[in-house]
């Protein structure tokens, strides 16, 4: 110490009544990749609320309709997707971008792999140099090529 004189406070806890009110929570990367993704592999309907709205999770919507899912905005982080079903994916015409989204880029390519189509998955140089080995190795034991 300094020599200086130390100040107290005093502090009183009283009880009080429980807090009420509403909170919204911003939305999460990986839930909303994964939201998307289950939307187009329904048959019809899916309405999602508190998407979170970054590029990768764009990145991962414009897969879902690249793929034949209809993806719409509706508003702030409100979504719907009309889906094709599990093995319904459609062949692209163009390869998949995921940009910077690992995490897209492979759980699309799980949910891609039973579906009857040749599909390319691309993103940008940092993504390129990641590994893929692990999800690809066991994709292909269950029948996936790649």
């Amino acid at each position: 110490m300094t020599g200086q004189p130390v100040t107290t406070i005093s502090l009183t806890a009283r009880r009080s009544e429980g807090l009420r009110g509403r909170l919204r929570v911003p939305g999460d990367k990986s839930i909303s990749h994964r939201a998307l993704i289950f939307g187009a592999l329904t048959v019809g309907p899916t309405s999602i609320a508190g998407l979170l709205e970054g590029e990768d999770v764009i990145n991962t919507a414009n897969a879902m309709r690249a793929l034949g899912a209809s993806v719409e905005r509706k508003g702030e982080g409100v979504w719907s997707v009309m889906g094709v079903g599990v093995g319904g994916f459609a062949q692209p015409v163009a390869p998949l971008d995921f940009g910077n989204s690992g995490t897209g880029c492979r759980l699309v390519m799980g949910a891609a792999a039973g579906c009857p189509i040749t599909a390319t998955f691309d993103g940008d140089a940092s993504l390129r140099k990641r590994p893929m080995r692990r999800l690809l190795d066991p994709l292909e034991r269950m029948g996936a090529r790649t």
